[in-house]
């Protein structure tokens, strides 16, 4: 049997000759986008288009295109036909469509809509690319080979106006992503022309905010945007638009993220009722048609629909975060620009585009206005230079001879020898050569302009404002500050209902509304598992968990999934995060965080704390230090305000004693060690802490000292008349 050949290489080599060549490919030829605001794969279709006359032409079949565009994209033509898809405003996923479109493309809010095959649709390019390809023939940028060197394709396309951020792009690359929002075309066009003039512009006011094609209702905040404006990272929220339909008794959907879809916001509403966690809806669907799109939701009666839609918004993608990471390509390299700095590196990128076509024009006109100089020499004697060109017997010296006899140059000769003979004449010369004054005048202008960085700033201005005149729309996403937002108070939008909760030996803890329990038989629990506490609570309480460490835990009722008596319940510490070694040892519940907490520990100590000491200002979920942990914790109650109890101690002596809560002093650091209740006798503890009426003692008052700590009494046989009963809090 042959071994197999395995052949040793250097990790780093593998790396430099194999991985390092794909990473940069896909970078620069693939996922980022560059200063135009196009990814190769949308210059190369779009060029193609160009070339096809599509940009005045009539539509033509996708398939047509698709297939022309793979001289110069090496890629299947359903990877070319996808990128087509985005591009159209049939699918809207651009706020300014750069294809017009005829069929079925999808829908960009839709994840299930799928749009036609290439050979049923037909495209063409929509009037802005008009802006994208101005003055391509000018020499405004580079061209290179394509794949095969059978044809030349640009390196960027000259757009007029700062394209980049006039549509969302996203592009996933390796090791680094992108992520642009889009921008209104009027907004951004201000926007631009105020930064041409002063870099160091607050563009906040003019360029407000991002604008989606999806619509929407964006969350204003100003530190954010500045913050993206500044380093272009940074993210925004976006949530959907309704309509209250009171006759129908629904809510009408009919804007959405951009970053959803229908069907993911169907998916997770279902789910959400089918969990019991929103319980105000009767039927959910999909309405969308040729309208557009429509989210229908109908209502049980007396629902009220701005409520249910603060549920929505907060538990649904009905209000979504746009994260932005403005990565482009400058030059070929990779850079994470803020809108300000891009606007800045478009416009440099746009000057260059400019001054080459101005380069190119000088160009031209020179050299036209060089051969009417030697036309208007002609003109000084049109008979000698008929004569030359009659008496030249060899026709390759015509040239010679008219430079000879002219003197002009080999250029200006062979303009003269190609005019016809009836053109020979002093009308048809003099016509001619009046362009000449007019060519120096436009010569001189141009010389002028592509010296000044003034003039050109100008003409850039003078096309900003024809292009947001042109194609500018009012804005899709309609901007609302966060003080036009109800604030959404979890306890306004649950379902609140008295509970009991049930926490057992094991660390299970059961939720049961009171209407399930009193129809519910017997608690079920695991083998050899006990019922250790009861509590009475709201589901919209917040239950505190207290751990053997000294931490303490807190959820809230209504993130535990309500139970019934026939199940075993939640396991605590999957609930709160514990950690295998953690252990709960008490647990209380609160709606106001009134009264207090007393602690019972083995040194003896006793340790009384507001349950105030315990509420966040945040919804932390853990509490270091929650009470000490000098000596472990023997039991923990719960004191309502403004009452008291009597607690009976014993210790692994058999030794009790009495105290009253009111001579626990109250102490406001949570982790403080109390004071001194039972005395240690031969390194006794105290082994157990319960309310003094299910001590099973017959007379308390036996055990009760007047001064505190003490050793306590022993229990004698006579004194256990009272059977023991459980305990509940």
């Amino acid at each position: 049997m042959k071994k197999p050949i395995i052949q040793e290489q250097q990790i780093i080599d593998t790396l430099e000759e194999n991985y390092m060549p794909y990473a940069m490919s896909v970078i620069i030829s693939r996922a980022i986008p560059e200063i135009d605001g196009l990814k190769p794969s949308h210059r190369k279709l779009l060029y193609t288009m160009y070339k096809m006359g599509l940009l005045n032409g009539n539509l033509t079949k996708s398939a047509n295109v698709v297939g022309q565009t793979m001289k110069l994209n090496p890629h299947g033509d359903s990877a070319i036909y996808e990128t087509m898809v985005r591009l159209t405003d049939g699918n809207g996923a651009l706020l300014l469509p750069l294809v017009k479109s005829k069929g079925n493309f999808g829908r960009v809010y839709s994840r299930d809509m799928a749009y036609a095959a290439s050979r049923y649709t037909e495209v063409k390019l929509n009037p802005v690319c008009s802006e994208l390809f101005g003055d391509l023939d000018k020499n405004t940028v580079d061209f290179f080979d394509n794949y095969d060197g059978t044809m030349k394709e640009p390196t960027l396309l000259p757009a007029t106006f700062p394209s980049i951020l006039a549509n969302p792009n996203q592009g996933i690359a390796v090791g680094m992503a992108s992520n642009i929002c889009s921008f209104n075309l009027r907004e951004l066009c201000e926007a631009t022309i105020m930064l041409m003039h002063d870099p160091d512009a607050d563009i906040l006011d003019t360029l407000l905010a991002p604008d989606f094609p999806t619509g929407g209702e964006l969350i204003y905040n100003r530190s954010e945007l500045k913050e993206i404006y500044r380093t272009g990272r940074g993210s925004f929220k976006v949530r959907a638009k309704y309509e209250y339909d009171k006759s129908q008794n629904c809510i009408d959907i009919k804007e959405i993220p951009y970053t959803t879809t229908v069907e993911v916001i169907i998916d997770k509403i279902v789910d959400l009722v089918k969990s019991g966690k929103v319980k105000e809806i009767s039927d959910i669907r999909d309405e969308t048609d040729l309208k557009g799109l429509k989210i229908t939701i109908d209502l049980k009666r007396g629902v009220d629909p701005d409520k249910l839609m603060l549920k929505l918004f907060k538990m649904t993608p009905l209000q979504d975060s746009f994260g932005c990471n403005f990565n482009i390509l400058v030059e070929g390299s990779p850079i994470v620009l803020g809108v300000n700095d891009m606007i800045c590196e478009w416009l440099r990128f746009r000057r260059s585009c400019i001054k080459r076509a101005i380069a190119f024009d000088i160009q031209k006109k020179s050299e036209k206005l060089h051969l009417l100089e030697g036309l208007s020499l002609i003109l000084l004697d049109i008979d000698k230079a008929i004569k030359i060109v009659r008496e030249t017997e060899d026709d390759s010296m015509v040239i010679p001879n008219l430079m000879k006899g002219f003197k002009i140059t080999e250029v200006q000769a062979e303009y003269v020898a190609e005019i016809k003979l009836r053109n020979l004449n002093k009308d048809y010369i003099l016509k001619r050569i009046a362009e000449i004054e007019t060519l120096k005048k436009e010569l001189e202008e141009l010389k002028s302009t592509l010296e000044s960085k003034t003039k050109i700033n100008k003409l850039i201005e003078k096309q900003l404002k024809q292009i947001a005149k042109k194609y500018g729309s009012d804005r899709k996403t309609e901007i609302i500050t966060a003080d036009e937002i109800k604030d959404i108070v979890e306890e306004e939008i649950i379902d609140n209902y008295s509970v009991k909760l049930f926490r057992t030996q094991h660390g299970y803890l059961k939720k049961i509304s009171l209407v399930s329990l009193r129809t519910s038989g017997e608690q079920r629990l695991k083998d050899d598992d006990t019922m250790i506490q009861e509590i009475e609570a709201q589901n919209s309480s917040e239950i505190i968990f207290f751990a053997r460490s000294g931490d303490v835990y807190k959820i809230k009722a209504y993130d535990v999934p309500d139970s019934k008596a026939s199940l075993l319940g939640e396991f605590i510490p999957n609930l709160v995060g514990l950690t295998e070694k953690e252990e709960i040892v008490g647990m209380s519940a609160t709606d106001d965080f009134s009264g207090d907490l007393v602690f019972f520990f083995e040194n003896g100590k006793a340790a009384r704390v507001p349950l105030k000491s315990y509420q966040t200002k945040t919804n932390r979920k853990k509490l270091a230090n929650g009470f000490s942990s000098k000596s472990p914790l023997v039991e923990m109650f719960y004191l309502p305000a403004e009452t008291e109890m009597d607690i009976v101690l014993f210790s692994d002596k058999d030794r009790a004693i009495t105290v009253n809560t009111e001579r626990i002093p109250l102490k406001t650091t949570r982790t403080t060690q109390g004071v001194n209740i039972m005395s240690s006798r031969k390194g006794s503890i105290v082994s157990k802490a319960v309310p003094a009426s299910d001590s099973g003692l017959k007379n308390i008052e036996r055990f009760r000292t007047k001064t505190v700590p003490a050793v306590g009494a022993t229990v004698r046989e006579q004194d256990r008349g009272i059977e023991q009963i459980s305990f509940d809090v």
